[in-house]
């Protein structure tokens, strides 16, 4: 299920092309960029400021994460996202967009912001 190429092609998207289309998606269901960014910003560790420097540099997707602290609970992020279980993907940076689409989603569908962040 995981080909190279496809690790390879998130590896290199730039995060600053596809938050527009997390916000849009979010505020199409009646959320909030705000709630988007807390989202985010609790996976990954970041704060406001550096979430959107990272925005600001263009950073790709490797990049990005590489420089996240992932939440110890991100772990607890499960379910089908894109076709994978988000729970069974071996490439640990392709697992890391995917439990940030996987909570997009959850956003996007209405579910409990304390729900999607895991209790935390």
């Amino acid at each position: 299920m995981d080909t190279s190429k496809h690790n390879e092609r998130i590896a290199k998207m730039i995060f600053a092309s596809v938050y527009p289309m997390y916000v849009e998606k979010v505020e199409k269901k009646g959320r909030t960029k705000e709630e988007l960014d807390e989202v985010i910003m609790w996976l990954t560790g970041f704060n406001h400021k550096k979430l959107h420097e990272l925005i600001k540099e263009r950073v790709t997707f490797e990049a990005f994460f590489q420089q996240a602290t992932l939440n110890p609970n991100a772990g607890l992020i499960t379910g089908v996202i894109c076709g994978y279980r988000v729970e069974e993907i071996e490439n640990p940076l392709t697992q890391k967009a995917r439990y940030l689409d996987k909570l997009v989603d959850e956003l996007a569908k209405g579910r409990k912001m304390e729900k999607i962040l895991r209790g935390s």
